[in-house]
């Protein structure tokens, strides 16, 4: 069998929806209905993605994400009924990669995994030779580490890929678009607050002063761009 997905879903008919197409596509996977059982599978199983509903018995969602995201760099995406902005939102805040609201299609749901991991794979095929340096700031993808100013910082996946694909393009402008494009796999549909998120969350883990950035910079109306800061 192939990578090796959890589904988390309290219902059952959306459970075995998900496995037979999964399964069909030649994936290995664990499915669960409730919070507290998601978090230890994930811990003993070490799945590959997690595909996570917000609304569960026991622990919700939310939570579910807070808590894996405390010990592993999982990609999770989020499977959600909640149609509210504020609710996707919280989700990526707590560290999710991206989210899908039911009702959804199968293709699409199929489309996300297959890009998810198969940026997973790209980057546990790296060598050293890729190691990225800019002024105070080193990112090492063989190792999947980023050091600022001599402190290691941790990183979601999403993160990670986000800040090293800036870093090797320095000082180039990319529009929204394009970045959700090119790290996520899907078209541009007129939401660009996934991106928004990941990029204040790496000011915040990456920058001395987040609100004052010198490295990830907004360009107004375009986009971001990684600037080199001069001596």
């Amino acid at each position: 069998m192939g990578e090796k997905i959890l589904v988390v879903d309290d219902e059952e008919s959306i459970l075995e929806l998900l496995r037979y197409n999964l399964e069909k596509e030649g994936y290995s996977v664990l499915s669960v209905q409730d919070g507290a059982e998601a978090i230890e599978m994930a811990k003993r199983e070490k799945p590959d993605l997690v595909l996570l509903d917000l609304m569960l018995p026991v622990v919700d969602g939310l939570e579910v994400c807070r808590r894996l995201r405390q010990s592993s760099n999982v990609p999770i995406l989020m499977l959600t009924a909640k149609r509210e902005e504020t609710d996707r939102i919280v989700g990526l805040e707590l560290g999710a990669d991206d989210y899908l609201t039911k009702p959804f299609g199968i293709r699409e749901l199929l489309a996300r995994v297959r890009a998810i991991l198969r940026r997973t794979r790209g980057y546990e095929e790296l060598g050293p030779s890729q190691r990225i340096t800019v002024r105070g700031l080193v990112i090492d993808p063989e190792r999947h580490e980023v050091i600022v100013r001599g402190n290691k910082v941790e990183l979601t996946l999403k993160e990670f890929e986000l800040l090293s694909f800036l870093a090797r393009n320095p000082g180039r402008v990319f529009p929204r678009e394009e970045l959700l494009e090119r790290l996520w796999d899907y078209e541009f549909l007129g939401d660009s607050r996934t991106l928004d998120v990941h990029i204040r969350h790496l000011r915040e883990k990456i920058e001395v002063d987040p609100s004052n950035p010198i490295y990830i910079k907004t360009v107004r109306g375009v986009g971001y761009k990684l600037e080199v800061p001069e001596p």
